[in-house]
């Protein structure tokens, strides 16, 4: 009889499991900030902050309309505007920090800010917090010159201007969540500004579940190779956590799960939901932090153990990074919004809201996720909690991949909380997700081992 049930139960699971490349179900709500998102906005974002000559992080704090200075008032403006038609529930401040002289690119202690909007979440029960960031300070070819003029179109106008685009259009709705909508300074003189703010999210115990950083999504072309492409967009992610205590490094190895820490599963997670709602556009999943010789403001949060990725174009132009503006050989030099692709930004701004707003409505991940290794068997059990805080679940997602396989290959819809899953534990890795009535899901969580 026992038998029989359990091969009722497999059978059952066999037929539900879902391959997320045949189904597409776009939430209509998600679907329509989606469409909302404007690449002329962008493009006005983006010529804006031009106009300010030079964000440099040392740059004029006094000028009304030259210096970062005068860029953070700017974009806090924005946020003002925002926040009139969000109900009370989106609030806007420039935080100001410290930087203390590093030997290096600040010469001297400096009085520094980031620009921060906060949607607040409707559900008191929920203390989920989500952030996106963009940072706001630019840089010539000398990152010691806080004078001379550097436009910073790109890097990262395009991650400001996306991050602002998306808080006009989402402060206009309900989340039962908090999101944050950031436009940092210090990153190009040290990553100062995200620092700050990873230490202070720390400090407060923020239960802070994802944070996606836009460095550099608004340019389709590349220098030297002339690659032209706006159907693609980088994730970057670190598969051996930057933090992790003694207990986590065991586990790791103990289940070979370097190629799934927390920042994988949000990337991974990107990737489904954004191509869900972002057509013509392909999220490259590159599984490293970042690129060699560089750095961004989502490193500070993973060394703090939350989980970070970086979003950048697909495509890089040396010609119009980190230049003085100048004309050499008959090339023009110089990071300028000529140069920039608006609608590449606006698909990959879509990326980010599809992401944040799944995210934002989907129930929290579940709990004690485990595999149960009390035997040796040929299927698979996965055991979990429901989650304690926000909304209760319809149901949860057993993800499943081949171990060589860098993308979850099936999902399994259940009901309660466990499975047994026709394939051996020793052949697949597994990972569990919540969701909700509408098909909002969860990031995913991998198990470990239980006896």
């Amino acid at each position: 009889m026992k038998t029989i049930l359990l091969f009722g139960l497999l059978w059952l699971y066999i037929t539900t499991s879902i391959n997320a490349q045949e189904i597409i179900n776009r939430d209509a709500e998600i679907a329509k900030m989606v469409s909302e998102i404007s690449a002329e906005n962008i493009e006005a974002n983006v010529r804006k902050l031009v106009t300010f000559g030079t964000r440099h992080t040392l740059s004029d704090t006094k000028s009304k309309d030259k210096g970062v200075g005068a860029a953070r008032i700017w974009v806090k403006s924005q946020f003002d505007l925002y926040a009139e038609e969000s109900g009370g529930r989106f609030t806007a401040e420039i935080d100001e920090y410290t930087i203390e002289a590093d030997g290096r690119r600040i010469p001297e202690e400096a009085l520094s800010a980031n620009v921060v909007g906060v949607l607040k979440g409707t559900n008191p029960d929920d203390d989920r917090v989500f952030l996106i960031t963009g940072h706001l300070d630019s840089r010539a070819t000398d990152v010691m010159d806080t004078e001379i003029d550097a436009p910073g179109a790109n890097d990262d106008g395009s991650g400001v201007a996306v991050v602002m685009e998306l808080a006009r259009i989402m402060s206009k709705r309900e989340f039962p969540s908090t999101i944050i909508f950031m436009a940092v300074t210090g990153e190009e003189q040290g990553l100062y500004g995200a620092g700050y703010m990873a230490d202070k999210l720390l400090a407060d115990s923020t239960n802070l579940v994802a944070v996606v950083n836009n460095d550099m999504v608004g340019n389709s072309t590349s220098s030297g190779t002339n690659l032209l492409d706006n159907t693609q967009v980088r994730v970057f992610s670190e598969g051996v956590p930057a933090f992790e205590t003694e207990e986590m490094e065991r586990m790791r190895r103990y289940t070979s799960a370097e190629n799934d820490s927390k920042s994988r599963q949000l990337a991974r997670y990107i990737k489904e939901v954004g191509e869900r709602y972002v057509d013509q556009l392909e999220v490259k999943l590159v599984y490293r932090n970042d690129r060699f010789l560089r750095g961004g403001d989502h490193t500070p949060f993973a060394r703090k153990g939350f989980t970070a990725v970086r979003m950048c174009e697909m495509n890089e132009n040396y010609y119009h990074q980190h230049q003085t503006v100048r004309k050499e050989d008959g090339i023009q030099y110089g990071d300028l919004p000529e140069f920039m692709d608006f609608e590449y930004a606006r698909k990959n701004a879509g990326v980010n809201l599809a992401t944040l707003a799944n995210l934002a409505w989907a129930p929290a991940s579940p709990e004690n996720v485990g595999v149960d290794v009390s035997g040796l068997s040929n299927s698979t059990r996965l055991v979990w909690d429901d989650p304690q805080i926000g909304k209760k679940p319809k149901g949860y997602y057993v993800l499943m991949r081949e171990t060589y396989q860098p993308l979850w290959e099936k999902k399994f819809y259940v009901e309660g909380n466990e499975a047994v899953i026709p394939y051996s534990k020793d052949n697949y890795f597994f990972a569990v997700q919540a969701v909700d009535e509408e098909g909002h899901e969860s990031l995913a969580i991998f198990p470990v081992p239980k006896r």
